[in-house]
């Protein structure tokens, strides 16, 4: 009698491969994981661009840094955000679309980057794309603690 064989799972690229959403999934989980690194890292070196430039002056006046320190402060969030992502798109992706809709609302307050809170408004409908394909792709994180039956103490 011939043992059976444990059915064959599929690994993330040949599922890609045979799934169009998975794969969608995997390309903005892998594009929201290394942009926000790669961005957040360039906020120390400035080598894209001068980040401070798109800094709106309301910001720096309730920042109590100056604009480069904070686009330091800034930087390290956004590769805190990108390493999040890698770990669990299903919730991060929701606080990398938070984090680029503060970025649209400091762009459109300061004239002359429209273009850029277009495209950043662009890249945060994506960023909810990814929240609701992690949904499907990207368990849950469950409690470990049995749930309180009593009201009064909840």
């Amino acid at each position: 009698m011939a043992t059976p064989t444990p059915a064959h799972s599929p690994g993330p690229l040949e599922r890609a491969r045979s799934d169009p959403a998975y794969s969608a999934f995997l390309l903005l989980r892998i594009g929201f994981t290394v942009l926000p690194i790669a961005m957040g890292l360039d906020k120390f070196t400035n080598v894209l661009t001068t980040w401070e430039d798109y800094l709106a002056p309301w910001i720096v006046d309730l920042s109590p840094l100056d604009a480069h320190d904070t686009m330091l402060v800034v930087g390290v969030i956004e590769i805190v955000a990108g390493i999040a992502v890698a770990i669990k798109p299903r919730y991060a992706a929701y606080i990398v679309a938070a984090w680029l809709a503060g970025i649209v609302i400091n762009l459109l307050t300061y004239p002359g980057f429209y273009d850029i809170a277009l495209r950043d408004f662009g890249l945060m409908l994506g960023a909810l794309t990814l929240g609701r394909l992690a949904y499907v792709y990207d368990p849950a994180w469950h409690r470990h603690t049995v749930p309180s039956t009593n009201l009064a103490a909840a």
